[in-house]
C-alpha cells in the first residue's frame, strides 16, 4: 500500500502544512485535521486544486492526489478562508539559517574557502527557496482566478436563462394585452346584440390589471447592470499584470547566486579567506524583490476573492428573479387559457340561441297562429337593448309575428357574421 502525502498551502498565512492520508479517509476527516493545524473552521475552508476545482466533500481525501501529475507521494492543495475576502500579505520571508544569518550580519567577515563554500551553498538554497515560495503562492492565486472564472461561467449561464425567461414573459405579456384589448373591444360591440355578463367583464378587466403587475417580474435591469459591472471587473483582473507571474527579478537573482557559488568552487585552495559581500547583496535584493511581488500578489488576490464573493451574493438574487418570472409566466398563461375558455363559452351560448331562433322561425313559418314564446326578443323601431345571459325579453301582445320572424332571421344572419369574424380573428392570432 502506497503512502499518500498531501501538502496544504494556507493562503492566509503563506505556510504549508502536510498530512499523511489514511486509507479511505474522508475529506471531512482531513478538514478536521486542517482546522486543528490552521485554525480555519471546516465550514470556512475552501480547498482548491491547481485547476481551480473545489474538492468534492462526497469523495475521499485521496482526491487531493492526482496520479501521474506530481507523483504518488505528494500534491499541493490551496486552502482559502471563505470568511475573508481581504488577505493581509505580504508575509515575513522564510527564516535564515544561523550560518547564512552570520554572513548577512557582517558581509565583510573573512572565512576560509571550504567553510565559505558551505555557507554560500545554504545561501543559494535560501534564494531558491524565496523564489519557490513566491511561485507556490502565485499558483494559489492562479487557482483562485480559475475558481472565479468557474463561478463566472455559472453566473453567465444563470443570467442567460434569466434574460431568456424575461424576454419570453415580455412577449407573452404583449400578446396577452393585445388579445384582451381586442376581446374587450369585440365584447363591447356584441353586447348590443344580446349577450352580456358583468361578472365576466369584471374578471377580464381584473386580468388586465394583474397582467400589468406581472410585468414587474420581467424588469431585471438592476441585476443585469450588476452582472455587467462584474464582467468588466473580471476582465480587468485578467488583464492586470499581477495576473501574470512577476518572478523574473527573483529568477535573475537566483541565477546570479548560482553563478557566484560556481565561481567560488573553482577558486584554488591557496586563497585561504574571502568575504561574502556579493552573496549578501543578492540575498538582500531577493528578499526585497519578494516583499514587493508578494504585496502585489496579495492585493490582486484580495480583488479576486472580493469579486468572487459578489458572484456568490448575486446567485441567489438571480434565482429569486428567475422564480418570479416563471410564476408570472404561469399566471399569464393561466389567465389566457381562462379567457379563451370563456370566449368559447360565449360562442356556445350564441350558437345555442341562434339554433333556437332558427327552430322557432321554422315553426312559425308552418303555423298561422302560435302561442307567444316567453324568450323571443323585443323589437322597437329596429333597435335592440342588451340582454343578460340569464334572460331575454318577450314580445308585446298583438305584435305582428311576421315582423318577429323577420327579426329572428336578421339575428341569425348577424350572429353568423359575428361567429365568422371571431373565427377569423382566432385564426389570424394563431398564425401570428
Amino acid at each position: 500500500l502506497f503512502l499518500q502525502i498531501v501538502h496544504i498551502l494556507n493562503m492566509t498565512s503563506a505556510k504549508i502544512v502536510s498530512f499523511l492520508l489514511h486509507p479511505e479517509e474522508s475529506l471531512h476527516s482531513l478538514q478536521i485535521r486542517i482546522e486543528s493545524e490552521t485554525g480555519i473552521s471546516t465550514g470556512n475552508q475552501e480547498l482548491l486544486l491547481e485547476t481551480g476545482i473545489c474538492l468534492d466533500p462526497r469523495k475521499p481525501a485521496s482526491q487531493c492526489v492526482i496520479d501521474g501529475v506530481r507523483g504518488w507521494d505528494s500534491y499541493m492543495v490551496y486552502l482559502f478562508d471563505k470568511s475573508k475576502t481581504v488577505y493581509d500579505g505580504p508575509f515575513a520571508s522564510r527564516s535564515l539559517s544561523d550560518c547564512v544569518n552570520y554572513i548577512v550580519q557582517d558581509s565583510k567577515i573573512q572565512l576560509p574557502i571550504p567553510q565559505l563554500r558551505k555557507v554560500w551553498a545554504e545561501a543559494v538554497h535560501y534564494v531558491i527557496g524565496l523564489k519557490e515560495d513566491y511561485s507556490r503562492l502565485f499558483q494559489g492565486q492562479r487557482a483562485a482566478m480559475l475558481s472565479l472564472l468557474r463561478y463566472n461561467a455559472n453566473l453567465i449561464k444563470m443570467k442567460n436563462n434569466m434574460v431568456s425567461a424575461s424576454q419570453q414573459l415580455k412577449a407573452k405579456l404583449e400578446f396577452f394585452h393585445q388579445s384582451i384589448r381586442l376581446d374587450l373591444e369585440r365584447y363591447s360591440d356584441q353586447m348590443a346584440y344580446g349577450i352580456s355578463s358583468e361578472k365576466m367583464l369584471k374578471a377580464w378587466k381584473e386580468m388586465e390589471e394583474k397582467a400589468s403587475l406581472c410585468a414587474q417580474a420581467e424588469d431585471i435591469g438592476y441585476l443585469d447592470e450588476q452582472i455587467m459591472a462584474l464582467h468588466t471587473e473580471i476582465v480587468e483582473l485578467q488583464k492586470s499584470p499581477y495576473a501574470r507571474r512577476q518572478g523574473e527579478v527573483m529568477e535573475s537573482l537566483e541565477q546570479r547566486a548560482i553563478d557566484l557559488y560556481k565561481q567560488l568552487k573553482t577558486r584554488p585552495p591557496d586563497h585561504a579567506y574571502s568575504d561574502s559581500t556579493d552573496m549578501v547583496k543578492i540575498i538582500v535584493q531577493t528578499v526585497q524583490s519578494q516583499d514587493r511581488v508578494l504585496k502585489e500578489l496579495f492585493g490582486h488576490l484580495s480583488k479576486l476573492l472580493g469579486c468572487k464573493q459578489k458572484i456568490i451574493d448575486l446567485l441567489p438574487e438571480i434565482e429569486v428573479a428567475l422564480n418570479n418570472i416563471k410564476e408570472a409566466d404561469n399566471s399569464v398563461m393561466q389567465m389566457q387559457g381562462k379567457r379563451q375558455r370563456e370566449i368559447w363559452h360565449l360562442l356556445k351560448i350564441a350558437c345555442t340561441q341562434s339554433s333556437s331562433r332558427s327552430l322557432v322561425s321554422s315553426s312559425l313559418e308552418g303555423t298561422a297562429c302560435t302561442p307567444t314564446a316567453p324568450w323571443l326578443p323585443h323589437s322597437s323601431s329596429g333597435n335592440t337593448a342588451p340582454h343578460p345571459l340569464s334572460s331575454l325579453a318577450a314580445p308585446e301582445d298583438g305584435e305582428n309575428f311576421a315582423d318577429v320572424i323577420q327579426e329572428n332571421v336578421n339575428y341569425l344572419e348577424l350572429f353568423s357574421s359575428i361567429l365568422q369574424e371571431v373565427r377569423q380573428e382566432q385564426n389570424s392570432m394563431m398564425v401570428s
